[in-house]
């Protein structure tokens, strides 16, 4: 530390944002000056620094996530905290101004200036702090190994999702599934904390009451909290169908005394770490398994398909749709495989907008799977966007709310995935259509929908608790549990303890970025859908459309995208939708046939018991397995 308290990284940041503010002018007294002409002069200052710092922000992000190294992490907070610095100095600029009488879009680009979020921490050493946190909790989870051996430790990706997504054995799942969480959320219980009280510190000074009261309200509604309850409430019965027949399935694969008698899955055994989506155990729960497979995995291995070549095929769809290809620097600096030279990345998915009109990229590390060959599609749902609000003032460059951006290229995946389509495309070389057949997609397609409707509305329903101070550290595992087992009816394989932090074992809880939007998103999505098949002309089920070369589907897609969020999403909603209202209906709809024939099938077999299990084996027991034989072997047999 320096003699001023401050550490060298602070100090540097902040003569860097004391050089960014020159040329800011004479400031007014908070919420006085009326003038319009000197707040348009403020927001063309705001666009011209945001035009230089943003980019340089998520440039060294960039860095940290493809090559995760101490160096690019003290880089990646230093930009971090300058961002931060910046933002604060821009809200207060933008507080001097009476907004009353100005035009809507100069009043709200300047309530979306002054509302920064965490980067309202006054203290600096605090914002310093915080960003250490978060970098720590990130690196943790990137950087984590499971060690099948004492001299074999391999990352999650490629090795040990593999594993997970293959394997029937159940000790081996149960060990695997244990492990990650000793080597990812139990490391990162003690900064969790510490993330709560900072960020809640920091978004009080905003006015709202916690951290979970500022992600709402990017929702801008009153009563969304509310909203997405009902739309929960009311997709709940499928999800009961469709969790009494997969656990009836899985029982008949693993045995009787695998399941606890409360009703609940284990969640190891749903071929996925967080038992979010079911699709991995597509063999052992099939209808009618002598109909053609829609797993396309050996067909994109025999095709010779690279991970480029899957993005190709995802630009091709957009492009169809009269939509934008993806620009030069897209292909010249994407990340879309896993680095072979060793160095830890961060594999989860993500699409990125380097602010500079040219610079969209994608990180993944795609293997040549369905799930992935879907993934591919949704990120560059994410470019698509970027690229059809660009035009937008910086500070509206952004989904319409955070689902839209989430639901964009799940819609069209919607379509991809119909077996009409991937035979047009040469990935289905038999397209069979019966009742059968028909209801084996629409199983498949429920694995993924209907599987994830409650985990993605349970992880926001806990960090709310949290933030609101419902649910303090000595209880986080425990209402953790109490919500997977009541509202996902997946209980834990083995015992739990207060020692454990497995909300800390899914991305997206160490990277502190709010999950209901992907619930929303799996709602919003089918009413996307709907209308795009509407332009299309399609006709017939909603569940066999396939926009693929409507440029008028494409129409009404850009009409949304390059709105970005400088409406209140009601109205964006409103022209792709023509409603201004979330509706579980067209969801509904997709997969009515589906239900008829599991209400048939299930009978009065259906529910769980509200809390966990309590006779579980306790995790130093499965620890203690000598009959699993870990070696470098095992893992070529899963590997792409």
């Amino acid at each position: 530390m320096t003699s001023s308290g401050m550490s060298p990284i602070v100090l540097l940041v902040a003569v860097t944002v004391m050089v960014v503010m020159v040329g800011v002018g004479v400031v007014s007294a908070e919420g006085t000056n009326s003038n319009q002409a000197d707040a348009q002069k403020f927001l063309d200052l705001y666009e011209r620094q945001a035009g230089v710092i943003i980019p340089d922000a998520v440039g060294k992000s960039w860095a940290y996530k493809t090559n995760i190294t101490a160096e690019n992490q003290q880089a990646v907070q230093a930009a971090i905290l300058r961002l931060d610095l910046w933002k604060q100095n821009m809200s207060h600029l933008a507080a001097q101004f009476n907004t009353t009488d100005f035009p809507p879009s100069m009043k709200r680009q300047l309530a979306f200036i002054q509302d920064i979020g965490t980067a309202a921490l006054k203290d600096i050493s605090k914002l310093e702090q915080l960003s250490e946190v978060l970098t720590d909790m990130s690196t943790i989870y990137s950087t984590a190994k499971l060690c099948l051996n004492e001299s074999y430790c391999v990352p999650f990706e490629p090795d040990i999702n593999s594993l997970l997504e293959i394997s029937r054995d159940e000790k081996l799942l149960r060990r695997l599934w244990t492990l990650w969480r000793d080597e990812t959320g139990k490391k990162m219980r003690q900064f969790y904390a510490q993330l709560v009280s900072l960020s809640n510190e920091a978004v009080r000074t905003l006015g709202y009451a916690d951290t979970g009261e500022y992600w709402k309200s990017q929702y801008e509604s009153d009563t969304f909290e509310q909203d997405v309850g009902a739309l929960f409430e009311e997709l709940k019965p499928f999800y009961k169908q469709l969790h009494a027949y997969v656990r009836r399935r899985l029982k008949k694969q693993y045995g009787e005394d695998v399941f606890p008698s409360s009703g609940h899955i284990p969640a190891h055994l749903l071929g996925n770490m967080w038992a979010q989506e079911w699709d991995n155990v597509q063999d052992m729960v099939m209808p009618f398994p002598g109909k053609p497979s829609r797993d396309i995995t050996a067909r994109l291995v025999e095709q010779g398909y690279t991970a480029r070549k899957i993005f190709e095929v995802a630009e091709d769809f957009f492009v169809s749709l009269g939509l934008e290809p993806m620009p030069e620097a897209f292909w010249n600096k994407s990340m879309l495989e896993k680095p072979k030279d060793g160095r830890d990345v961060v594999c989860h998915a993500s699409a990125w907008d380097f602010h500079n009109g040219v610079d969209y990229r994608i990180k993944q590390c795609t293997k040549l799977t369905l799930y992935h060959f879907n993934t591919a599609h949704h990120e560059m749902g994410h470019v698509e966007y970027y690229l059809h609000y660009n035009h937008l003032p910086f500070i509206f460059r952004g989904g319409a709310n955070p689902g839209f951006h989430e639901a964009l290229g799940d819609t069209i995946s919607l379509s991809v995935q119909t077996p009409k389509h991937l035979h047009q495309i040469g990935l289905l070389p038999t397209l069979v259509e019966d009742k059968e057949a028909d209801l084996s997609f629409l199983m498949a397609m429920a694995l993924q929908k209907i599987a994830f409707l409650p985990f993605g509305y349970l992880i926001d329903q806990w960090r709310w608790s949290v933030f609101r101070g419902d649910t303090t550290p000595d209880s986080y595992n425990k209402d953790w549990w109490d919500l997977r087992c009541g509202l996902q009816g997946v209980s834990p394989p083995v015992k739990r303890t207060e020692d454990d932090f497995d909300p800390g074992a899914k991305h997206h809880v160490p990277n502190n970025r709010p999950y209901i939007r992907y619930f929303v998103s799996f709602v919003i999505q089918f009413q996307f859908h709907k209308a795009l098949c509407e332009a299309a002309g399609h006709q017939g089920p909603l569940h066999t459309c396939d926009i693929y070369n409507s440029t008028e589907a494409g129409d009404k897609l850009r009409a949304m995208m390059s709105k970005g969020s400088s409406q209140v999403w009601t109205e964006p909603f409103r022209v792709m939708t023509g409603r201004t209202k979330m509706s579980a209906q067209p969801l509904v709809q997709y997969f009515q046939p589906l239900m008829t024939y599991l209400e048939e099938v299930n009978g009065e077999d259906v529910g769980w018991e509200t809390g966990c299990p309590s006779d579980l084996v306790s995790s130093a027991t499965v620890m203690s397995f000598t009959s699993l034989l870990w070696t470098p072997v095992l893992l070529l047999t899963v590997s792409f």
